[in-house]
Order: C-alpha cells, then structure tokens, then sequence
C-alpha cells in the first residue's frame, strides 16, 4: 500500500513538472532558445524561478505530513494524503494571464519536448528505484514528496537539457537544410540585394521590393525573416523552383558579430545596403562600435565590382563609405543642401521635406546628372525619407528612371505594424507602430501623433529595450518628447516604463492624464470606455511576454 502511494505522489509531481516544462517552452522559443538568455530571463525575478503557490503548498504539505499523528491501523495514511493533497495543489497551472505571442509548436520545439520529457522521466524512474524507503510513513511522504517537487522546481534545467541533447540532431537538420537553400540560390541565381541597419530594415525591403517590381520580378524575405534559417526559409519555401525570380531582397539581422557574414554566405550580395547604426540591441553588442562592425560586414562580403549603399546622415554608416570599399558606392541624405555637393556625393538628397496626415511630399534630386523630382507618398514617418532614397538610389542604379521611382512611390504602403493607420467603426484613429521602437522612430511617432488636432492623442507603449547603459537616458527623453504631441500617456509595465515616467513628470505635463498599466489589455480597455470620434491612439512599441 505505502509502494503504491508514493508512486501516486511521484506521478503527480511528474505530470506537473512535464506540464510547467511545456509552459516553459514558450518563454525559451521567445528567447530563441538561447539558454543565457532564458537564465537572465528566469533569475530576473523571484517567482519565475521559484514559484509561489507550488513552493508554499510542498511546505505546507511536508509540514502536515510529518507533524500530523498517525490514524491507528493498518496504515498510516494521514501524511500520504497531506502530501498528495499539497502536490495537487501545487501542480495545478496558474494563469498565464496576457499571452501576446502563443508557442508555436515547431519540429525542432516538438524534438525539444520530447527530449526534456524523456529527461525528466528518467530522473523520476532512477529516483524511485534509488530513494530510500524510511521505516516511518511520514519521513517516508516527505522524501517523496521533496524529490517530485525538485522534479517540478527543476523544469527549466529539464527543458534546456532537452534542447541541448537534441542539438547534434538539429545541427544535421539544420545543415541539410541550409544546403537545399544554397542549392535554390544557384539554380535560380537572382541578383541580390542585403539590406542591414539598426532598424528600417523591413520597411526599406519592402519599399525596395514594390519599386523594383515596376519593371522586375523582385521577391523580398517575408515579414522580418532576417537570420540564416529565416532566409533560408525564405528559399527553400517560396523561391525554390521560380526562376522568373531576377532580384532577391535579403533582410540581414544580426544579435552577434559574425551573424550577417553567414547570411551573406547563403545569399551572396551584389548590392548591400546599410541603413542605421543605433543603440538597437545594445545591450547585446555592448557598444555602438560593435553594431558598427557587424553592420559593415554586408559591405565586406560585396565583390569588387558590387555596390554599396550608404545612408550619410548617420556618421557610423558614413565612416563606412569613407573607408573606400567597393568602389561602386552611393550615398543618400535629408540633411544636406544639393547645391553644397560638389563631387556627386552624397548622390541622392531629399529637400524640401513636408509632412502631413496625409502622407509625406519631398523632392529628390541626383547630384550627379541634377535630375530631380518631386516624390508624393501616403507613407507617414520623416524617418522613411531615408528608406525611400535608399530605395530610390538603387533603383536608378538598376536602370529605372527618377520619374518612374517617384510614380511607383505614390502607391507604397507601410509594413505591417510600422505606422500603419485605420480608423476604427467608432471614429477614433489607431496608428499601429507596435512591431519595435526605437530613438529615431519614436520620435518620428510622436510627431504623426500630434497632426491629429481633432480630439484627444493617447500614447500607449512599453517604451525601448535592449538599449544597455542608454536605457534610462533614451526613454526619459522618451517621456518629455511625448508630453510636447500626447495628450494623454498610458505606460505600459511598471518596471520598464520608471524612465519614461520620470521624464513624463519632470515637465509641466497634468500628471492626471497619466497613468501606468500592467498589461496592454488594460489600456485597450480604457481607451475604449474614455475616447470618442475624433480621437487617435498611437500604440508604440509592444514587448514580447518575457518582459
């Protein structure tokens, strides 16, 4: 009877342990499965490491079944069910509350599982075939119940087991995989273009894409597919077999030095395009020297005779041009008066810059043949000028006049979640710019905000991340920047958002018209019980639930 009861017990913290390693599973594959990422994630706060009803019903429990006396007869049954009891309790799953991205059930996540399942069932075999069996019932109970909560408490070792076992497979997979990829690129051998930054990297894609479209077949990596397997996902998906393919758009991304490198590998750039060199991911690369020197590594891998493509309004990117490789090289800017260049370059330059709700109207000139055109746009964001010249720029170079990239202009959309607006069916306007945030694009943000004169300007964000040591500095500018456009402010988290906050406050802004939620729920919640026609929400930025 005792035998069976304490496997009863081990099963149920089992079941729990396999049920908390599930839940695990999408905090790990947010993190990319990258197992120093998901420590720092999971030791960031208590209750994610050590859970609080789990930890406060195993003790309760043991405390029950050792102090509580035994019912006279055959068995002492008592601290067996004070056990169990506790092990239900403990085991029962919590609510997740707001889930913003669901796990995604991927072969290699299944492969994971199924690894760290068959871990920590092992470990629950070896235990009960190597624990002792104490004489006393309640030693016995609390032994038991101590190893299966260690089973339970252990889940996120068990996962990153899994995933580790399983990384000689994935390895195999994930080789055969890229090779079907290189094979796809050299039987339709396109002309390619990699395009890096900071940020701007979808939007000036898909710019790029839509205009090279007007007279070629151009095909550009969906979404933000911007790491190796992303484009090659790219390939061997949607390429693979479609030879009427002339150009293809690769997004190169990169969280380590080294990362575009293998990208260009796969897809071999003739034409690289560099638009941004910002504290995006700082606290991953350290320095913006670091992000510098991995940006530039899509302007190394060019052959000779590729061309780059620099934006010259950010110096980072500009000290690339000036370090003369290749020799092919074209730069863009919104900064500089077209009459002050003397020598072509930079070749491309943006003046006259208006913006509107309606859209964005520049005029383009080429320094270098001083053709110029007036260029009309429903795409809103001072910020996309840069975009649409980096676009622009290679576009002449692969044979397009001027006057037909500023026709094919007038009809380009925004990527998804950039700036995107829609006017909801009570009349109140949403501008969507929640994909990520970052210096430059918050504040363009901000000022499509403060075009809406017609009623209230709610901001709702979470602010930026991943900023390192500029963390406090960018979102307490952040925070004043969004008083001179917002009428209203709801923050989103209150840990993150202390620096926007303390921006907010350290103006003359009506701290009444602030407030600081948990979750994005909530503030979707109260605009639509506070505003009315005529009213417009901006949602900047939106953090992944590991934040």
């Amino acid at each position: 009877m005792q035998s069976f009861i304490l496997a009863i017990l081990l099963l149920i913290w089992l079941v729990g342990a396999i049920v908390r390693i599930y839940r695990q599973a999408r905090f790990y594959q947010i993190d990319e499965y990258k197992s120093n990422r998901y420590i720092r994630w999971i030791f960031s706060e208590r209750p994610r490491w050590l859970p609080t009803r789990p930890s406060i019903a195993f003790v309760v429990g043991a405390v029950l079944a050792f102090f509580t006396d035994s019912i006279p007869g055959e068995t002492a049954i008592v601290p067996y069910i004070a056990s169990t009891i506790a092990a239900l309790v403990a085991i029962y799953p919590e609510d997740e509350g707001e889930i913003k991205k669901q796990f995604v059930r991927t072969q290699r996540a299944i492969r994971m599982l199924g690894a760290a399942f068959v871990i920590v069932a092992l470990v629950a075999i070896v235990g009960w075939f190597n624990l002792p069996t104490p004489s006393s019932d309640r030693f016995a109970a609390v032994l038991f119940a101590g190893f299966g909560f260690a089973l339970f408490w252990l889940a996120p070792l068990w996962l990153m087991l899994g995933n580790h076992a399983m990384t000689p497979i994935e390895a195999a997979f994930r080789r055969r995989f890229l090779n079907q990829a290189r094979q796809v690129v050299a039987n339709i051998n396109p002309k390619i273009i990699g395009i890096t930054g900071s940020y701007g990297k979808t939007t000036t894609k898909n710019f790029l894409r839509d205009i090279l479209n007007g007279r070629y077949k151009t095909y550009a990596t969906p979404k933000s597919y911007n790491t190796l397997m992303g484009v090659s996902i790219a390939l061997n998906n949607d390429v693979a077999n479609d030879c009427s393919i002339e150009y293809f758009i690769s997004e190169m991304g990169a969280y380590v030095e080294g990362e575009i490198t293998r990208i260009c590998q796969l897809t071999p750039p003739d034409i690289s395009i560099v638009i941004e060199v910002g504290p995006q991911h700082l606290e991953r690369f350290g320095s913006l020297e670091n992000i510098a020197t991995a940006k530039y590594e899509i302007i190394q891998q060019l052959p000779p005779h590729g061309l780059g493509v620099f934006n010259w309004d950010n110096e980072y990117v500009r000290a690339m041009y000036e370090k003369g490789y290749p020799n092919n090289r074209l730069s863009v800017s919104k900064e500089i008066d077209p009459a002050t260049v003397t020598d072509g370059n930079p070749r491309f330059v943006a003046t006259n810059i208006t913006e509107t709700i309606n859209g964005l109207t520049f005029t383009v000139t080429d320094t270098q043949t001083e053709d110029t055109q007036d260029f009309d746009t429903s795409v809103v964001g001072e910020h996309n000028v840069t975009n649409l010249l980096l676009a622009t720029a290679v576009a002449v170079h692969e044979g397009m006049s001027l006057r037909d990239v500023a026709f094919r202009v007038r009809a380009l959309q925004p990527a998804e979640s950039r700036l995107v607006r829609k006017t909801t069916e009570a009349g109140i306007t949403i501008i969507n710019d929640a994909y990520s945030a970052n210096p430059v694009g918050t504040e363009s943000a901000l000022r499509v905000l403060g075009m809406h004169q017609t009623g209230r300007r709610l901001l709702i964000t979470p602010g930026m991340v991943e900023l390192g040591d500029l963390h406090e500095t960018e979102n307490a500018k952040l925070g004043v920047t969004a008083t001179q456009y917002a009428t209203d402010i709801i923050l989103v988290g209150e840990k993150q958002t202390q620096p926007i906050k303390q921006g907010v406050l350290s103006t003359e802004f009506d701290d009444n018209h602030l407030q600081v939620v948990e979750n994005l729920s909530d503030a979707v919640t109260w605009y639509q019980q506070n505003l009315q026609r005529g009213d417009t929400v901006l949602f900047l930025n939106d953090l992944p639930d590991t934040y």
